[in-house]
């Protein structure tokens, strides 16, 4: 009686040791779970997940990256593309085989991606979503505490707050308030210098006006009509 009962339970041992063989490699060989993963280089400062990260490491979905200063990271991830990383950059990357989602937290970053693959980054003012049914190269910046979205190839759309800004290759759009002082709220134009654009208008009226006056001025002085005043007109001797 003993022995069958050793027997027995032998049995039902090696059996459950069997299904869960055969179940772990089952979820090992599940479509979609292979390959998914990137290849990280960096320069400089780089970590993920707050540990020091070297060229070459594995990028899982999930995984947080940070760049300190005068530094950058690249993710190579396949047939879905590439993110990359500028200085004091931070970023939750996630990835599946349809394709990548980010979270960008500070900084600025640049995505390519392949036709056929999504890429959606998240900003505090809205989600950069690229164009599935081409390759595409675009950056988000954040450096001036707002959104800017720059597409250099494809085609880009910024959303947020009930708006859809469509952004072709060679065009940028933004979203959210810059903060004062930073570039992106800086003027491009004359006005930059502390003139309103109103001061600046009158300056140039002003200007013209003077200019103006001057070459009336100039016609109207000498004799006989002379230009100047000075100059001697000699009739030619006959």
């Amino acid at each position: 009686m003993i022995s069958r009962a050793w027997s027995r339970k032998s049995i039902a041992i090696c059996l459950s040791v069997a299904v869960l063989s055969v179940y772990s490699m089952v979820v090992l060989a599940a479509p979609g779970q292979a390959g998914l993963s990137g290849e990280l280089s960096v320069s400089g400062q780089v970590t993920v997940d707050g540990q020091p990260a070297t060229n070459g490491r594995t990028i899982f979905a999930g995984s947080t990256i940070t760049t300190g200063a005068n530094s950058s990271a690249v993710v190579s991830l396949g047939k879905l593309g590439r993110v990359e990383l500028l200085q004091n950059s931070s970023l939750k990357l996630s990835f599946t085989d349809a394709g990548l989602t980010g979270m960008l937290d500070a900084g600025r970053l640049k995505v390519s991606t392949n036709s056929g693959s999504s890429a959606v980054i998240t900003t505090r003012d809205g989600s950069v979503v690229a164009d599935t049914t081409q390759s595409n190269v675009f950056t988000v910046d954040l450096e001036c505490g707002n959104t800017v979205v720059a597409t250099q190839s494809g085609l880009a759309s910024l959303r947020g707050s009930g708006t859809d800004q469509q952004i072709a290759a060679g065009s940028e759009a933004s979203a959210g308030q810059a903060a004062p002082g930073t570039r992106c709220s800086r003027l491009t134009a004359p006005t930059s210098r502390g003139l309103s654009g109103g001061a600046f208008a009158a300056l140039l009226l002003a200007a013209g006006g003077a200019i103006a006056g001057a070459i009336i001025a100039a016609t109207t002085s000498g004799d006989d009509g002379t230009l100047g005043g000075g100059t001697v007109i000699v009739s030619p001797t006959k």
